[in-house]
């Protein structure tokens, strides 16, 4: 029973500066070769593939601006006329043409 627990696994060794601070473990070491090449080029694609997508989500903003900008233009056209008829109307009876933007919603 003086062995460690497990063969596989070395001994966690806690390493404690003089003032009682946990001292962190090295870096390891950067990939050499073949491997750093794999990195930088999975890097790199992460990055255009993160391009790729925030250009695609502003050409589908611009393309939804331009199927909604006519749709809201009409509806205000239709509106501006509908309101310059009654109007129009109103002024041919004889009638004041009030326009009410605000609705007071206090009790009377």
């Amino acid at each position: 029973m003086s062995q460690c627990m497990s063969e596989k696994r070395p001994p966690i060794i806690i390493d404690m500066t003089p003032e009682g601070e946990f001292r962190d473990p090295p870096a390891p070491p950067a990939p050499r070769g073949f491997e750093g090449l794999l990195s930088r080029l999975g890097g790199v694609a992460i990055l255009v593939a993160l391009s790729a997508g925030g250009l695609l989500l502003a050409a589908l903003a611009v393309l939804a601006i331009g199927v909604l900008l006519p749709i809201v233009l009409a509806a205000g056209a239709i509106g501006a006329i509908t309101i310059w008829w009654r109007l129009r109307k109103a002024r041919a009876r004889g009638e004041s043409a009030i326009i009410i933007t605000q609705f007071d919603r206090r009790e009377r």
